[in-house]
């Protein structure tokens, strides 16, 4: 069987097994149909980021979402107190907050949730005590020195040395240790509410071939070490009565993939904005003219882009896809977006 075969062969079995398995809440609900339900009250702050006026910025990505008078937190950073200090130096209280979804494995989104599970339970036993994934996201890692050599990150923000056998996916430890201290899991293998008007994808199809996860990374199978292409990515859609906001974290999916299903997920509704990590720092200009088509032909309207996303990717898609300086933003630690007010991006990206 081909490396290529057993990958999707992987990936098909994770799906079907996640679908028996997967234990979601009894008011969690599995799509069906597209939402009727909309969410009139939006507003999401970056936590976590490079860019800072407030702060600290580090290589990683958090926000927290408000949805008509609900929260949830989505990824949590990368190191262990970035995305609490940050929170307390913006005046936000995440104590309250129950839930968590990550994106997917990798350090810099997931890094700090056992500092932030812990700090908060000292004030709420509930707090970020439901933490929402897809699968994909417990499968053993390695980073083969063949295969690291002079790729871009090597495996540095993955968890592991470069040709070394250490476990390459740092959450499979962080989920021990969250269990442990009460935390629950819940996989979702299709498209979720968790609360009215705001969706969970679970593992995105991938019509198109936007490949940009890192070629460092292989999966541990059966049949022997395949290529990552972190097959767990997993965006949050929010149905608004302006259309579609769709928050990533990497967007290792492609964020062309994601803005077509969260249309399948929530609804034929145009896409009126994207936030957080669109993994196109490294995008070549083709790539980029391409995928900002797409966004302008989904209808987008605002563009908070974080993280991964990249400075130049952010003002030439701002160019290719019709936006302008105040919709095509640069994500801050402490920017956000507001479906009311549009984008807030504080002093230094404005």
């Amino acid at each position: 069987m081909t490396t290529s075969r057993i990958a999707r062969t992987l990936t098909a079995l994770l799906v079907a097994a996640a679908a028996v398995h997967a234990q979601a809440p009894s008011e969690l609900r599995t799509r069906s149909a597209p939402a009727a339900q909309r969410v009139t009250s939006l507003h999401i702050t970056i936590l976590s980021t490079m860019l800072a006026d407030r702060g600290v910025g580090e290589w990683g990505f958090a926000a927290l979402v408000e949805a008509d008078g609900r929260r949830l937190l989505y990824d949590a950073g990368y190191r262990p107190e970035t995305v609490l200090e940050n929170a307390r130096e913006l005046g936000i209280d995440l104590s309250t907050v129950t839930d968590v979804v990550l994106s997917h494995h990798h350090g810099d989104h997931a890094g700090g949730l056992v500092t932030l599970r812990r700090e908060l339970a000292k004030t709420n036993s509930a707090a970020l005590s439901r933490i929402h994934v897809a699968p994909g996201m417990f499968l053993s890692r390695r980073c083969p020195a063949a295969a690291a050599s002079a790729m871009m990150g090597s495996c540095g923000f993955f968890g592991a040395e470069v040709g070394g056998d250490r476990e390459a996916n740092p959450t499979i430890a962080m989920k021990r240790e969250l269990e442990a201290g009460g935390a629950t899991f819940i996989e979702h293998a299709s498209a979720t509410e968790l609360m009215p008007g705001v969706w969970v994808t679970g593992p995105v199809p991938r019509r198109y071939p936007e490949r940009n996860w890192n070629p460092a990374i292989r999966i541990v199978t059966p049949g022997g070490m395949v290529p990552d292409s972190v097959p767990e990515d997993m965006s949050l859609v929010i149905n608004t009565d302006k259309g579609l906001v769709v928050l990533t974290g990497c967007g290792h999916a492609g964020i062309v993939n994601i803005v077509e299903y969260a249309r399948r997920v929530a609804g034929p509704s145009p896409v009126y904005a994207v936030v957080g990590g669109l993994h196109l720092f490294a995008a070549k200009d083709d790539a980029l003219a391409w995928t900002a088509d797409k966004l302008r032909a989904a209808g987008l309207v605002d563009l908070l882009g974080a993280h991964c996303t990249g400075v130049e990717a952010v003002f030439r898609i701002r160019q290719l896809a019709g936006l302008s300086r105040k919709t095509a933003v640069v994500g801050a630690v402490g920017s956000s977006f507001d479906v009311d007010r549009g984008i807030d991006p504080l002093a230094l990206a404005q």
